[in-house]
């Protein structure tokens, strides 16, 4: 049976295609391009923080590779865009499984294209909202081993999910099924972005896929407890790139878990070996 071909709907904005035009890509569309527009009126740098932001990610994916880590879940993979996640790790391990998981049955489509005949790659349509169904997928398709350390990779994507989606459920069911030495990298919209560009991406994305939400630190923190942080914490992606780099008025921050090994079974004290006498007069041990 052929597969049907989704539904593209250009009327309205969508955080694939926003994301797409900030790198500098060409797959987007005009109403993505006005809501940039208005992004980098008010925020100049937006393009290069997302640059950063792309650069974390990557030095991230990275890390874990060099660490051993051999497989990969890229949540919220979005349009592909060079250099790639892929690439990043395949420099180092050009044997490790990269699962891309998107739930835009358009950008699955590109995924398909661009990936298809890329070694170790795997595309997956998936909704990070409904964890337990995308781990069932996932092992369904024995795309991930989860009794051997795992990376998640969560770059972007949970400043699209509401609170009352819950996003510390989806990593903590996520970090439930991670073996010690398991990754969780993350870049998120911070709520120190300037409040007129607040104001301005919330009036063009309400209501519509590309709808963003802002949030602390301390909150992201939270969602990471049970995860060893790697420093600096959440903290501005530029932190993590170089000390020198300056604030920007869009402020994303990223953050770098890492599942702990399981605190070692105490070794149970043997009681106290004494010794008393017995009615034959020698000692006996109890």
């Amino acid at each position: 049976m052929v597969k049907p071909a989704p539904k593209l709907d250009t009327s309205q904005p969508n955080a694939a295609w926003i994301w797409n035009c900030l790198l500098g890509g060409k797959d987007n569309y005009g109403v993505d391009q006005e809501v940039v527009h208005r992004i980098r009126r008010i925020a100049p740098d937006a393009r290069t923080v997302v640059w950063w932001t792309r650069q974390f990610l990557l030095q991230a994916a990275r890390r874990a590779a060099e660490a051993g880590v051999d497989q990969f879940l890229d949540l919220g993979a979005g349009i592909p865009f060079s250099p790639d996640v892929h690439e990043a790790i395949h420099e180092v391990d050009p044997s490790a499984r990269i699962v891309a998981v998107d739930y835009d049955p358009i950008v699955e489509v590109h995924c398909d294209a661009m990936w298809c005949y890329v070694p170790g790659m795997a595309v997956l349509r998936a909704d990070i909202r409904e964890p337990a169904a995308l781990l069932d997928q996932l092992r369904e398709y024995v795309l991930i081993d989860f009794t051997r350390p795992v990376a998640v990779l969560m770059g972007a994507v949970l400043d699209q999910v509401s609170d009352a989606e819950n996003p510390a459920q989806i990593i903590a069911e996520l970090r439930e099924n991670a073996v010690a030495g398991s990754y969780f990298v993350l870049t998120h919209l911070s709520d120190d972005s300037d409040p007129d560009l607040m104001n301005q991406t919330s009036t063009d994305t309400a209501d519509t896929p590309a709808q963003l939400f802002s949030r602390s630190a301390d909150t992201i923190a939270e969602w990471l407890t049970g995860l060893d942080l790697i420093a600096p914490g959440i903290a501005p992606v530029q932190d993590w790139l170089d000390d020198a780099l300056p604030p920007t008025r869009l402020a994303v921050v990223g953050g770098i878990g890492l599942t702990p090994s399981p605190a070692p079974t105490p070794t149970q004290e043997q009681p106290r070996r004494r010794l008393r006498h017995s009615e034959e007069g020698t000692y006996a041990r109890y």
